[in-house]
Order: structure tokens, then sequence, then C-alpha cells
């Protein structure tokens, strides 16, 4: 697929990365809510990225993970306290509530909280107001957004604990391929890109013929769930950065999501010392390269670009940010797309 596939349209925008709303624009409500997809548009992205989980009745739920505690208000819900359970997910011992434990009806009475109060203690105004969405309705978001500016915007599905959930009987590849045909968007391969942490769930969909680019996201280390039960055999997230690691993704998928530290080099202090080729050598393979996150506040920043305030501060978050898009990524994940939008101004 060529690179200038999932660009902007525009000529001038064709020469910065995509701006990705990372969960809408989450850093000015809580994340997923319908406000903060309404917010990404208005801000100007390229692309929202809605997370994919599933309900017990096979409902694609948009959440960033499945137990969902710290952001719904369905710990204080009095007629749901008996769902509370503790279980394995990606070898994580989790307690809590769990979508795959209520029915999508059930799931639609609960309210949006923010995930991050202690930092963002300003979203929390918007606590306990807006539901939670399902695919279909974000879907339906995007094309309110479309017809009611003129602009297309892409959407990157991430396909959350593919293989916990069909260890208990969700096939969230199926799932998904089915809500695409459904909502019409099967044959909008310029506007769909789909990615998760598992190749599995990607090798599967690419045979069934998903008309959309399929990105490998990757962790800086330990190993991808599906291959951690393969033992020895098992490739690690670094390996799949290495030139035999990206050779094996050739032909597999059509480009990689890393973390922004795994783009550059720092020294003790949080320096940066050099910027590593890993696009470089990615785009010699014909891969994309997307990288998350890009976040103002000190909490999330490289040493050397913290500033006063507190962890909750913005920091000095333009050159960390100036920083990894010179290292010619296609793409960023953003939770303020305004700030993204002033650094290519």
């Amino acid at each position: 697929m060529p690179h200038d596939a999932f660009r902007p349209a525009d000529r001038a925008a064709a020469r910065r990365p995509l701006i990705i709303g990372h969960r809408g624009a989450s850093g000015y409500r809580p994340e997923h809510s319908p406000s903060a997809y309404r917010l990404a548009f208005a801000q100007g992205v390229d692309a929202v990225e809605p997370d994919i989980v599933a309900s017990k009745d096979g409902v694609l739920v948009v959440r960033h993970e499945n137990e969902i505690s710290g952001t719904t208000d369905v710990a204080s819900r009095a007629e749901f306290a008996d769902r509370r359970a503790t279980k394995i997910v990606d070898g994580v011992r989790l307690t809590g509530w769990f979508t795959e434990d209520f029915t999508w009806a059930e799931l639609q009475t609960l309210r949006c909280r923010e995930r991050l109060p202690r930092l963002r203690s300003d979203n929390t105004r918007f606590d306990g107001i807006e539901p939670i969405l399902r695919l279909s309705e974000v879907l339906d978001l995007v094309g309110e957004d479309e017809r009611a500016r003129g602009i297309k915007t892409s959407v990157v599905v991430e396909i959350k604990h593919a293989h916990y959930f069909l260890g208990i009987g969700h096939d969230l590849g199926e799932l998904l391929v089915a809500e695409l045909v459904a909502a019409g968007w099967a044959d909008r391969e310029d506007q769909l890109i789909i990615e998760s942490f598992e190749l599995g769930v990607l090798d599967r969909l690419r045979a069934a013929g998903v008309q959309a680019q399929l990105v490998f996201l990757t962790e800086s280390i330990g190993t991808p769930a599906d291959e951690a039960v393969l033992g020895s055999s098992a490739h690690s997230w670094p390996w799949y950065r290495s030139d035999e690691g990206l050779d094996s993704l050739v032909g597999r998928v059509d480009g990689i999501s890393v973390a922004k530290a795994d783009l550059l080099t720092v020294d003790a202090r949080g320096r940066k010392t050099r910027a590593p080729n890993l696009v470089q050598r990615a785009h010699e393979r014909g891969l994309l390269v997307y990288t998350w996150t890009l976040r103002p506040e000190n909490a999330f920043l490289n040493p050397a670009h913290t500033g006063a305030g507190g962890k909750g501060a913005f920091g000095n978050w333009r050159t960390e940010w100036r920083q990894v898009i010179a290292t010619g990524v296609d793409g960023i994940f953003v939770d303020h797309p305004d700030l993204a939008q002033g650094i290519f101004a």
C-alpha cells in the first residue's frame, strides 16, 4: 500500500504526519465519550481512534480496556455490585467489572468518567453525563461530522485483548468484519486503519480480505499475548523492531505503531542523544510508522522536558513532540489535537 494512501488530501498537510485523536480529544473530555470525539473533529484531526472490546452478547464496545471501573460509574451502581470479579487478562490479574459480563443493554446505562482525575481534574466536571459508546455509534459520529463539514475523517480501530476474548468465545476480528459491513465501512479502505498488539487477529483479518490498513502495535518490552503461549518460539516486541523482525512483517501488515520512547535515544538525564533509525528501516521495507502517545503533561514527558507545576502541568512538550515528528513518522496519536495542529501552523 503506498505511503500516501492515508495522508490528508491537501498538499500542505501531506508534508506532515497524520494527527490521530487518541480516544477522541481525551485531553479535554473523558476518553471515548461522545463529546471527546466531537471535539476531536472540531480540532481538525485526520483520524480518531476507538478501542474495541466485547459485551456479553457480542457487541463491540468502545473502551480502552474490558475492565471498566476506572472509566465508567459502574463501581457506584448498586445493581451491578455482584458483577465485581477477579480475572487474568493477558497474564495480568485484575479485579473490577468487565464488559464481557454485561449485555449491551446494561452497559448503555453506564456513564463515562475521567480515567486520569488527578492529572486532568478539569475533565471530571463531565463525569456521569455521557453514555459509553459502541463502535457503530462512533462510526455514526464520523458520518455526522463528514456531512456537516464535508471533510473525510479516518478511523483507527484498535482491537484489544483479541486472544483473551477468543478464549471466552468472542472473535473480535469476526465481530469487527460484521460491524464494518453493517455500518457501510467495509469498502472504505482509504479511511480505515485497524491495529492490534497481537498479530494473530491481524492475520485473520487479512486472510478474510478486509479492506483496511493493518498496523501492528508494539510495546517497548514484553511479548504479544497471543505469542506468549508459544513458549520459547515466541517473539518479543523488541524483536519485531529489529531488521529480522521488520522483514517478517513485510506482506503481513502495512505498518507498525511504536511507543515514542522507541524512536529516540536519550542519556541518563533524558536528553536526546540521537534518533534511532527505526523509521528509516521500516520505510525501506514499505512499512508505515505511527507513534503513541504525545501528551503535554509533565507526567508523560521525558525528564529533560518537564517543568514546574506538578505532574498535571504542561511541560516543554513542543520540543519533545518536534523531536518525535522529526524522526519521519507517518502518524502521531495525541490527546490534545489542537496542540498538534499548532505545531504545524
